[in-house]
């Protein structure tokens, strides 16, 4: 525990610069608890809460704005990349595309907030045109408020945090392992979760082939369609609008025939 302390005092800048980028660039790295522990040696004097929020504030702007500039440049295909090879796929377009028609350009104050949505709202933005000007300060606002808050929760509970790590020492495990421990747990639950998810959807699936053919028997079938935005040309006889306007159009959907769902 004692090398794991000295060594992030000997390196936190670095760290902290290093680790916040590589999240914010969309790798599997965690950002809080290097801000929990700077924040936490900050109230030692070890180091500077401004400098430490303003290496947080470049590094994320740096990862954020390349993200910008490619959504810009590629739209919807960046998305569906990253949301590729998010831990819920499944939900990602669909949350962020949500969070930007309920919230608009302000989602990128709360985006680091949500997990998930700070990787993805940033190349939203770039397709939707937002001038780079307006972007920069609405995601310098949104991290300056999730790097300000972790680093003076660390400050603030630096005694418990000091306790935990105490607790963790005497116990003989390593915060390494502690952390491998846990995100591995978490990604174990999520992949579980989804692949049950994914069997449901298997169960309930028609192919193309098979829907084409009942309908040329004449059964009356309607067909939903709820992809994401201008993604290919729309159906014949088929109804359509994005799945956040579900709740409030769901009412002109037939209930006296079978509906086969089209999504992404």
């Amino acid at each position: 525990m004692n090398d794991v302390l000295q060594f992030l005092i000997r390196h936190g800048y670095a760290i902290l610069f290093g680790v916040v980028l590589l999240e914010q660039a969309g790798l599997p790295v965690a950002s809080v608890p290097v801000l929990l522990g700077v924040g936490a040696l900050s109230a030692e004097g070890r180091f500077s809460i401004a400098l430490a929020l303003l290496l947080a504030l470049v590094a994320s702007l740096l990862a954020d704005f390349f993200w910008y500039a490619v959504g810009r440049r590629r739209g919807y295909g960046v998305l569906r990349v990253l949301c590729r090879i998010s831990i819920e796929p499944e939900s990602c377009v669909k949350r962020t595309t949500g969070a930007f028609r309920r919230h608009g350009s302000r989602t990128l104050v709360i985006a680091k907030f949500v997990p998930g949505l700070g990787t993805v709202a940033t190349p939203m933005a770039g397709l939707m045109r937002m001038s780079p000007l307006r972007f920069l300060l609405l995601d310098a606002a949104g991290v300056t408020l999730w790097a300000g808050l972790y680093l003076m929760l660390g400050f603030i509970f630096r005694r418990q945090l000091e306790r935990l790590a105490e607790i963790i020492s005497r116990a003989g495990i390593s915060v390494a392992v502690v952390a491998i421990l846990g995100i591995g747990g978490y990604l174990g639950w999520k992949w579980l979760d989804r692949r049950r998810y994914l069997r449901q959807l298997d169960m309930a699936r028609i192919s193309p082939e098979e829907l084409w053919s009942r309908m040329q028997a004449g059964e009356d079938i309607m067909i939903l369609d709820l992809r994401h935005g201008p993604e290919g040309a729309k159906l014949p006889g088929a109804l359509r609008f994005p799945p956040e306007e579900l709740e409030t159009k769901h009412h002109e959907i037939p209930r006296d025939r079978d509906i086969v769902v089209y999504c992404t």
